[in-house]
């Protein structure tokens, strides 16, 4: 087992008071890499032809969405609390251990032994996780929260609509 990995087990499809829940924890490192074409040209409307004169390069998503493979893991979220902040149910979130959780970055934490993501806030020498909808409120870590943080949220992937 990698040092980043905890040995915690959240409720599956379970959503609490917070709105999300985690499914599922993936880890990198023993993924194999698969590399796509990157084309050179934007695409403001419509699909670059596929002639090889436009690839620029291939595209390793490893090198892409992860900066620190050691560190990297990836959870599969459920639940509306983060929609203001593109996170939607079944999006899988890119967490980033070595990425320090500062003020105003998403993060995956353990609140009262359960996982969520929300967004950090620290004022006046306290801390609150903010949800990024309206029907969720924000909650204040105390002392005898049992608060963790696992990573900071780097990327998300998610289906187009």
């Amino acid at each position: 087992m990698d040092a980043f990995y905890r040995p915690y087990t959240p409720k599956a499809e379970n959503p609490d008071k917070r709105g999300i829940a985690v499914r599922e924890v993936f880890a990198f490192g023993a993924l194999s890499c698969v590399k796509i074409p990157l084309f050179a040209s934007s695409v403001p409307a419509g699909f670059p032809s596929p002639a090889d004169d436009y690839v620029e390069k291939k595209l390793d998503f490893n090198e892409y969405l992860v900066k620190h493979p050691a560190a990297t893991f990836c959870v599969r979220v459920s639940g509306s609390s983060m929609t203001g902040a593109g996170i939607r149910s079944g999006d899988i979130l890119v967490v980033d251990r070595a990425v320090e959780p500062s003020d105003g970055r998403i993060v995956v934490a353990v609140l009262a032994g359960e996982l969520t993501v929300k967004r950090i806030m620290r004022s006046r020498g306290r801390i609150c996780l903010v949800s990024e909808n309206p029907e969720y409120g924000p909650m204040e870590v105390t002392q005898d929260s049992g608060f963790e943080v696992w990573g900071v949220v780097t990327h998300v992937i998610h289906h187009a609509e």
